[in-house]
């Protein structure tokens, strides 16, 4: 991989981790209901599950995503009524007390699971891998690069949305109005997850 392809592929990765999303939403929210170290199981989960997803992708998987609309579209439905569920979970949460009592659980394995209901998600896969990987002679020697780069920015990006939301935790669980920032908070970022819902609807 030349220094071209490097700094293209740097930059993609740079767009589209640290631009906001499901992963960067749910970070956010959980670690500001939860805290930090209750929301690394979701920010680790994230490159956890975009990793298996690039490389189920650059063995076949994604050339069958696209030849059978029908599964492309099953992905997107699932993935689009999870975001609503969990916008739906969110927007109940009005104290850190409700959101410790699971309305707002989200375990390593869902967060290793959304990454496959996530059109996103998908995307970047498919792009990875036809124009870095896709019958390239050295392949397997660009994979090597290509999977642990791509998973540390997952990783990274998410890790800085929770910090921000564990920064913002306890502003927002102060005594002003009984829990009025934190409930409305959690709406916005419900919100976001809506509008990221319609998004990978109209895709």
């Amino acid at each position: 991989m030349n220094s071209v392809e490097l700094t293209a592929l740097l930059v993609l990765a740079t767009v589209a981790s640290f631009t906001p999303g499901p992963n960067t939403t749910l970070s956010t929210a959980l670690a500001a209901n939860l805290g930090l170290r209750r929301a690394m199981r979701f920010v680790l989960a994230v490159p956890v599950g975009w990793g298996l997803l690039l490389s189920l992708c650059a063995g076949g998987l994604g050339a069958l995503v696209v030849a059978l609309p029908p599964l492309r579209w099953g992905i997107q439905a699932f993935g689009v009524a999870y975001l609503l569920w969990l916008a739906w979970k969110l927007a109940r949460s009005n104290t850190l007390q409700q959101a410790s009592a699971a309305q707002l659980k989200v375990t390593f394995w869902q967060g290793v699971m959304l990454q496959f209901l996530n059109i996103k998600a998908w995307m970047l896969a498919l792009t990875v891998v036809a124009g870095w990987l896709a019958g390239r002679p050295d392949a397997g020697t660009r994979f090597g690069i290509v999977l642990p780069m791509m998973m540390a920015f997952g990783f990274f990006s998410n890790l800085s949305y929770a910090l921000v939301g564990s920064l913002l935790r306890e502003w927002l669980s102060g005594p002003a109005q009984s829990g009025l920032r934190l409930r409305w908070f959690n709406r916005l970022m419900a919100g976001v997850l809506v509008l990221t819902a319609g998004w990978m609807a109209a895709l």
